[in-house]
């Protein structure tokens, strides 16, 4: 009777562990996929920055050049 026992509680661990291995590599593809995401993301700011006026240089800037036009 505990031999049974015994099976049934290592069948119960073994089952255990597959669902939190199968988890795990789902968690690992989603944090690849979230890592891919956040460098196109990077790469998109950098390329805006690039494309503004300012160059993205951090000059000083007229706050009168950006007063709306009915001023």
């Amino acid at each position: 009777m505990q031999d049974d026992e015994l099976a049934h509680r290592v069948t119960e661990l073994e089952v255990k562990a597959s669902f939190a291995e199968d988890l795990l590599d789902q968690l690992n593809l989603l944090v690849y996929r979230q890592q891919q995401q956040i460098d196109s993301l990077l790469a998109q700011v950098t390329q805006l920055r690039q494309q503004s006026p300012e160059g993205g240089s951090g000059t000083p800037r007229n706050l009168r050049d950006e007063l709306p036009p009915h001023y």
